[in-house]
Order: C-alpha cells, then structure tokens, then sequence
C-alpha cells in the first residue's frame, strides 16, 4: 500500500507559479489558490508520513507512535488520524478515499491551467465548497455594484445529468455537479422545463442530480412558492458538515414542503 500510494501520489502545486499566474485577485482565483494551498498540505503531510513509516519498517528509522497509528489505520483500511487533521470530510475507506484523492487533485489541476474552474465544477471535490458558492455571490456583487450581504444562491437543476455534456461554461453563475438525493428522486423536466422532485425509485436509494446552475441574485428577488429548501451536506452523517440550502423545484405550487420534511429530503456531496 504504501509503494502503490508514493508511486501515484502527484508532485505539489508550485505556488510560486500560481501567484505569479494569478495576475487579477478575482474571487474565483482566490479559491483556487486556497484549494492549492491546502492541497499541498495533505499531499506533504501524507507523502512524508508514508515515507517515514516505509523507511521505520526496513529499519532506517525508529518506529514512533505517529508511524503506528498509520500502519493500523491502513492495516484495517482506514483513514489514518494524521491524514484526516489536513483533509476534508469524508466517510470513504482508504482505498476509496486515496482514489477521490487523486480525482480532486486532477480537477485542481485543470482549474489552475487558466485560473478558470471547469466548465462545470465536480463541487464535491472541493475543501471548502462554500467558498466557491461564496465566490459566485462576491462577483455578481461586484459586476452589479450591489452589497453582498443582500445576494443570496439561486439553485437551478437543469437536464443535463451527464456533466461531460456541457459544452460551455455559464454565462453567469457556475454549473456544479457532484450532488446525490436521499429520500426522493429527480423526475427530468420536458420540452426544456426544469424537473422537479418525485417520489423514491425502489432500490435508488442515492440518485444523482443532474448539473446544477448556481448563480447569486438579490434576495428580494428569491422565488420560494413551490420550492423546498433542501439543506446540502457533506456527507450522510449530516451534522457538522452542512454547507448551504439549495431550492429544489416541487411538482406543484400547491406541494407541502412539509412532506419532503417528514421524509427526510437532503442533497450530499458524498454519498458514502
């Protein structure tokens, strides 16, 4: 495990380059800059640790507590502690959380090619999420001259359930993916309307939403009629890892929220 973990383990980001590169300080930069400092931070943390504890096996090195830990934790396909303290949450075994790893750190890559993010960004794999929403917010107030504590996020599900499909990026806002529905499912909408939420397929206990829009409006103009306010986790462990609330469209106006309530309705980003 620990040659299959060094040998696909990628390089750190060159912050030097990246700053040099981030001529303009947008907010979208801004994050990505973030993202690849704290990046590095695990990538080190876990290239050094597995290091010490492959040379303290062949015997280069004392064993210490830190190096016991990570042999047990890995041992039985566990996240290690000392990893954990520079991550994000995440319910994954080691083997599935190495592989998310090297999945957010290609995406990372992409988006810092042109300080741009993807044209539809796998939010899922981000540190912190909420600072790329925020982001989208702090531009739309810049572009609008408008205050940033008066905008607020407008959650658009489109049709588009397969995020290689977009071709272009959004005009306003950011198209997001990566979300899955616990408790409903996602009926698409027809003749290019937006869908709305349906009962549970049986077995589909996790569906995927298709690719959000994101953008920022003023919150006197948020439409809250026939919308639920789905609150968006992490993961399924729910507390402590909420991160904003998203509305999602119901079949009617005249729908009780209050039904998606009772069956426990909620967006994650991980659904493991």
């Amino acid at each position: 495990m620990i040659d299959k973990f060094l040998d696909s383990l990628p390089q750190c980001f060159v912050m030097l380059d990246l700053f040099a590169k981030a001529k303009e300080r947008t907010p979208m930069v801004v994050v990505c800059l973030q993202e690849c400092e704290r990046m590095n931070t695990l990538i080190t943390t876990i290239r050094t640790s597995l290091e010490d504890l492959d040379a303290g096996l062949k015997g280069q090195l004392n064993i210490t507590d830190d190096m016991e830990a990570l042999a047990a934790r890995m041992f039985i396909n566990q996240q290690p502690d000392l990893w954990v303290k520079y991550a994000y949450f995440s319910l994954k075994d080691i083997l599935t959380w190495f592989e998310d790893l090297l999945m957010r750190i290609a995406q990372l890559e992409e988006y810092q090619e042109e300080m741009i993010p993807p044209k539809t960004l796998w939010i899922s794999g981000m540190f912190n999420p909420m600072s790329f929403l925020t982001a989208i917010m702090q531009a739309t107030a810049r572009a609008q001259g408008l205050p940033l504590d008066g905008m607020v996020l407008k959650t658009t599900v489109t049709n588009e359930r397969d995020p290689a499909n977009v071709a272009e990026a959004a005009e306003d806002g950011a198209f997001v993916h990566g979300f899955t529905l616990q408790g409903a499912a996602w009926e698409s909408g027809r003749g290019g309307e937006q869908g709305s939420l349906g009962e549970m397929v049986p077995k589909e206990l996790t569906p995927e939403l298709p690719v959000m829009l994101v953008t920022a409006i003023e919150r006197a103009l948020q439409v809250t009629v026939g919308y639920y306010t789905c609150p968006v986790y992490i993961t399924t462990l729910r507390g402590g890892t909420f991160v904003f609330p998203a509305l999602l469209r119901m079949e009617s106006e005249d729908t009780d929220a209050k039904y998606w309530i009772l069956m426990g309705v909620a967006l994650f980003m991980q659904p493991e």
